[in-house]
C-alpha cells in the first residue's frame, strides 16, 4: 500500500513502481494501490466461482479473466487467487509391501518432510517469544530421497523407502485452494485505471461474465467493492422506510395538515439537480459517502421549507391576504435559510481535502446551494397553488 501527501503524483508513482517490478521480479507479482479507508475491498473488480472440482473452477476463471480484459480496456492486471499450479513430487505408495512391513503413508510424508523442509518437534519458549523446534536432516547428506531409512516396527529395524513405494511421479497440484461457506471458491480480480470508477467498469464487464455458462452444482457471485456496496446500500435501504415515515409523520402532527407537508417533501427532489451538476463539475463519482450526505441533505431542505411554510401560516394567521402574506414571509425568512445554509456550505470546504470525504462534502454543498435558491421560490409557489382557494384563515 502506498501512501503519500502528494495525491497528485499516486498514479505516477504507481505506475514506476509496478514497471520496475515487471523488469526485476518478472516472475512475481507487485499491485500498487491507495490507501483504503475503512475496510476495503481485496479488489475494485472480483468475481467468484463456487463448485466441487477444482478443475472446472480453474477453467471457469480463465474464461472469467478473458472476459475481463476484452470486456473493458480499464481492467488492470487480472489475478486469480488460486495463483499458479505447482509441480509436486509424489511416492506411489506400495500397498502390500508397505502394509506388510508396517509402514504408513504418514509414515512417508514424515520422512520426506524430515529430510526436507524439516519436522516441527516443539516450541522453545524465549520470554515472550514462541519459537518452534524443526528438526531436520544435515544439508550434508547426499543420499537421494528414495534411499532415506524408515523405521520398520515389525522386523525392529530401518529399511530404505525405495522397498515401500513404487517409484514416485510428478504431479500438477494447486498449492492454494481457498473455501467460502466449505465450498471450493476461486476469485478473479483485477484493478481498475485511475481515471475510470469502478462503477463504470463493472458495467462494461457484467454482462460477459454473467453470460459465461456454469456447470450443474456451480455458481457465480461478486465481489470487490460492488458486493461490500450493495450490502451497505440493502442495510441502508432496510432501515430508511422507517425513518423517512417517521418523518412524515412528524411534519403531519406538526401542522395537523396534509397540505403544508406535501409543500415541504416536494422540494426534497430538487436537491439532486444540484448533486448532479456539483458531482459533474468535480469529476467525483457518487460513493456511498456520497449518498450518505445526500440522506442528510434531505433533512436540511425539510427544515428550510418548515421556516417558510410555518412563516406564511403565521402571517395569514394574522389577517393578511395570501399573496401579501407569502411575499411577507418569504421576505422575512429570506436571511435565516440563506445564513443556515451558507454557514453549512463554508462548513464541508475543509472536507474537500479528504480523500473519503470529498464527494459527500461536494454533494451536500451542491445540493444544499441549488435547493436553497429554488426552495426560496419553489415553496411561495406550491403554497399559491395548494391554497390559492382556500380564503380562510389558517
Amino acid at each position: 500500500i502506498i501512501r503519500t501527501q502528494d495525491i497528485d503524483q499516486i498514479p505516477q508513482l504507481s505506475k514506476e513502481l509496478e514497471s520496475f517490478a515487471d523488469e526485476v521480479f518478472s516472475y512475481g507479482e507487485l499491485r500498487t494501490r491507495r490507501l483504503v479507508f475503512g475496510p476495503g475491498a481485496e479488489a475494485p473488480i472480483s468475481v467468484r466461482f463456487s463448485g466441487s472440482d477444482p478443475v472446472v473452477l480453474r477453467k471457469l476463471a480463465e474464461e472469467a479473466k478473458a472476459s475481463m480484459v476484452e470486456g473493458s480496456s480499464a481492467i488492470h492486471k487480472p489475478w486469480v487467487n488460486w495463483y499458479e499450479q505447482e509441480l509436486v513430487l509424489r511416492p506411489i505408495y506400495a500397498t502390500n509391501r508397505a502394509q506388510t512391513a508396517g509402514v504408513s503413508r504418514e509414515n512417508i510424508a514424515d520422512m520426506m518432510r524430515y529430510a526436507t523442509d524439516g519436522v516441527r518437534a516443539g516450541i522453545y519458549r524465549e520470554g515472550d517469544r514462541l519459537i518452534p523446534i524443526v528438526v531436520r536432516q544435515s544439508h550434508e547428506h547426499k543420499a537421494p530421497l528414495a534411499s532415506q531409512l524408515l523405521y520398520m516396527e515389525t522386523a525392529k529395524q530401518f529399511i530404505p523407502m525405495e522397498q515401500l513405494i513404487d517409484g514416485m511421479e510428478f504431479e500438477v497440484q494447486n498449492t492454494v485452494i481457498e473455501r467460502r461457506d466449505r465450498v471450493m471458491t476461486i476469485s478473479v480480480s483485477a484493478d481498475v485505471s485511475p481515471d475510470v470508477t469502478v462503477a463504470e467498469t463493472h458495467a462494461s464487464i457484467r454482462e460477459a461474465i454473467e453470460s459465461i455458462p456454469l456447470p450443474v452444482g456451480y455458481s457465480m457471485a461478486w465481489g470487490g467493492e460492488y458486493e461490500q456496496a450493495t450490502d451497505a446500500q440493502s442495510s441502508l435501504v432496510r432501515q430508511l422506510p422507517i425513518s423517512v415515515l417517521a418523518m412524515v409523520l412528524i411534519s403531519i402532527l406538526l401542522f395537523r395538515s396534509l397540505r403544508q407537508p406535501i409543500i415541504i417533501w416536494l422540494l426534497v427532489p430538487m436537491c439532486m439537480n444540484g448533486v448532479v451538476i456539483a458531482l459533474l463539475a468535480t469529476d467525483l463519482a457518487f460513493t456511498f459517502t456520497a449518498l450518505l450526505g445526500l440522506l442528510s441533505l434531505s433533512g436540511m431542505l425539510i427544515k428550510n421549507g418548515i421556516v417558510l411554510v410555518e412563516e406564511i401560516d403565521r402571517v395569514r394567521g394574522e389577517g393578511v391576504e395570501l399573496v401579501e402574506a407569502i411575499l411577507q414571509a418569504c421576505t422575512s425568512r429570506l436571511r435565516p435559510v440563506v445564513l443556515a445554509a451558507g454557514t453549512t456550505i463554508l462548513g464541508m470546504i475543509p472536507l474537500l481535502n479528504d480523500a473519503f470525504f470529498q464527494s459527500m462534502a461536494v454533494t451536500i454543498m451542491g445540493g444544499l446551494a441549488f435547493a436553497s435558491v429554488l426552495s426560496l421560490t419553489a415553496a411561495p409557489l406550491l403554497y399559491l397553488l395548494f391554497f390559492r382557494r382556500d380564503n380562510k384563515l389558517v
